[in-house]
C-alpha cells in the first residue's frame, strides 16, 4: 500500500495494541483516541467484523511546529496508527506515511516535520 508503513507482529491483539500505545509513547506520541471499529460496527451497524483499532497518535511539539507553518494542516492530524487483524488472524500494525498526508498540503516547509514522524514511526513498527 502507498499510504502506509506497516509491520506483521506475532502475539495476541490486545497485548499489540497496548505495545503498540507504549512505543508510540517512547517515540513522544500520545494516543488521543483509540477507536474500537469492531465494537463500532457491533452496536451501531449489528455488524460482526475483524478486531481492528484506529490509534490517533499526536507529537505536540510537532503537531505545533506543524500548525505554525500550515494552520490548516490540523484537519489531517492525529496521524492514525491501525492495528487489525488480517484475513489470516494475524495481527498487523500500520501507520500512515506522514510523507504521502502531508505532501498533500504542498507546503515544502512540512518536509522536516513529515521526515521526523516518518523516522518516528519506523522505530515504534521495528520495536515491536
Amino acid at each position: 500500500m502507498g499510504y502506509t508503513t506497516q509491520s506483521q507482529i506475532d502475539g495476541a491483539f490486545d497485548d499489540v495494541v497496548e505495545q503498540t500505545i507504549s512505543a508510540l509513547e517512547d517515540e513522544g506520541f500520545g494516543v488521543l483516541c483509540d477507536i474500537d471499529v469492531q465494537a463500532t460496527f457491533s452496536k451501531k451497524l449489528d455488524k460482526e467484523f475483524r478486531q481492528y483499532r484506529i490509534l490517533g497518535a499526536c507529537n505536540p511539539e510537532l503537531a505545533y511546529d506543524g500548525l505554525e507553518d500550515e494552520i490548516e494542516l490540523g484537519a489531517l492530524l492525529p496521524c492514525n496508527v491501525i492495528v487489525y487483524e488480517d484475513d489470516d488472524g494475524t495481527v498487523v500494525v500500520s501507520a500512515v506515511d506522514p510523507s504521502k498526508l502531508v505532501g498533500i498540503t504542498d507546503n515544502p516547509a512540512l518536509d522536516s516535520i513529515s521526515e521526523d514522524v516518518s523516522d518516528r514511526f519506523e522505530r515504534v513498527l521495528n520495536s515491536l
